[in-house]
């Protein structure tokens, strides 16, 4: 007993306690690689390097993963982060795999309430179509607008404003006829995506919240239980080289881990009494509810819904038909001194007054949806459906929200973690080895 308790005795004195360390340092290691690497995905929101000459040239040559290294494809060299230098695609993701599988331009339509925003166009547009009415009559007929009695001039004021909730109605029921064809929300939500990448980010950071946390949470206890087996490896094969290599294995396969354990498995799946599952999948309804208010609130909203309309694809088909919806208005406000005013004034100055009416109607009209209270106030109805149709995804349709975006580009996540791993790995050797 004696000799067995001295055996003990002389191997713990002899035993390096500075590996002890090891782990320790180890776990520091995946905890701070996961974090600059998350840091690294989404910051800095604008790229930030230099410009190298000639590599622009040549840059199509090199292999797909290098192009995809944010500044590569523009001859640039430096760093942005991944998910806003891919703005646009991450956009076109949001819209393709989420978006669209939520709802289509019809049913987001239909929504926000034709009549509400008919309502509203006319409640809000009426100071600014008075002050257009005196501005055209001003210039076309200077001498009769300017001698016309005032209640000449009141009249046909409130003869064009009584107009005003036929025109809205005639508008937002033509609009609604023709909603799949003028309204692109896909190309909405794209553009609108790429115009602010910092949506984008919010997308990933609120959403996926949690998960990024556990990311880099997760970098210490993987990166822990890693650097025990890296004692016996320093000790047997005792080079110097040991701990930097282990350095880059820990922050590869600590983000590599890490994000299997985020998305997978899909489904549930038991051992005994452990249930599994991909964490983002668990919250499901929660993450629905986030994913919801961002989209609502920010990306498919009223005042993006007037954009597309009047600036994407089909703008000019749309000013079109509320051209042609005016008109008639117009023919009606004028009413019995139509003939009067063609034959004072001539047809052809009277047609290029009701050409000009019916075209800065145009934007008029639209301008009040554009209002923040408004666009809020019509958000609810948005969020409420995207956060019933988003709970009531399978697994899988519910991936798709976050996953491709992942996809693709993972791979520059986890080499971004075995590069600093190799970094981290010196610094571990300089301490293990300098105390």
């Amino acid at each position: 007993m004696i000799l067995f308790t001295t055996q003990i005795v002389s191997a713990l004195s002899s035993f390096d306690w500075r590996l002890l360390l090891i782990p320790l340092i180890t776990g520091l290691i995946g905890y701070v690689t996961n974090w600059v690497a998350i840091r690294f995905l989404f910051r800095p929101l604008s790229f930030v390097g230099v410009r190298i000459p000639g590599l622009k040239g040549v840059a199509p040559a090199l292999p797909r993963k290098l192009k995809q290294i944010p500044g590569i494809i523009e001859g640039r060299v430096g760093w942005q982060g991944i998910i806003p230098s891919r703005s646009a695609k991450m956009g076109s993701i949001a819209a393709e795999k989420g978006v669209a599988k939520i709802a289509d331009e019809r049913e987001f339509y239909q929504r926000f309430d034709p009549d509400r925003i008919a309502t509203h166009m006319v409640a809000n547009s009426r100071e600014e179509i008075r002050e257009m009415t005196n501005e055209i009559l001003r210039t076309e007929y200077p001498d009769l607008w300017r001698n016309a009695p005032p209640q000449v001039r009141e009249l046909i004021h409130a003869r064009i404003q009584s107009q005003l909730p036929d025109i809205a109605d005639s508008v937002t029921d033509k609009i609604g006829e023709n909603v799949d064809e003028l309204l692109d929300v896909n190309m909405m939500i794209t553009n609108h995506l790429d115009e602010h990448p910092e949506l984008v980010n919010r997308l990933f950071l609120e959403v996926g919240e949690r998960e990024l946390n556990f990311i880099i949470r997760s970098g210490f206890y993987i990166g822990t239980f890693l650097g025990i087996f890296t004692i016996p490896l320093f000790l047997y094969i005792d080079q110097w080289w040991v701990l930097p290599v282990c350095g880059v294995f820990v922050g590869y396969l600590t983000n590599w881990i890490a994000l299997k354990i985020i998305f997978q498995p899909i489904h549930e799946r038991r051992f005994g009494p452990l249930r599994l599952q991909g964490l983002f999948i668990k919250r499901q309804p929660i993450a629905a509810e986030k994913y919801a208010e961002i989209v609502a609130d920010e990306i498919v909203t009223i005042g993006n819904v007037a954009k597309n309309l009047m600036h994407g694809r089909q703008s000019d088909r749309t000013r079109k038909m509320i051209r042609d919806a005016v008109r008639p208005e117009v023919d009606r406000a004028v009413g019995l001194a139509g003939p009067f005013v063609r034959m004072t004034s001539g047809s052809e100055q009277y047609e290029r007054v009701r050409e000009r009416f019916a075209e800065e109607s145009v934007d008029k009209t639209i301008d009040p949806l554009w209002d923040p209270e408004f666009n809020e106030e019509r958000s609810t109805a948005i969020r409420e459906l995207m956060t019933t149709r988003i709970k009531a995804l399978p697994p899988e349709g519910f991936v798709e929200l976050l996953r491709p975006a992942f996809e693709e580009d993972e791979w520059m996540l986890i080499l971004l973690g075995a590069v600093l791993g190799f970094v981290a790995g010196w610094i571990q050797l300089l301490v293990v080895t300098g105390i």
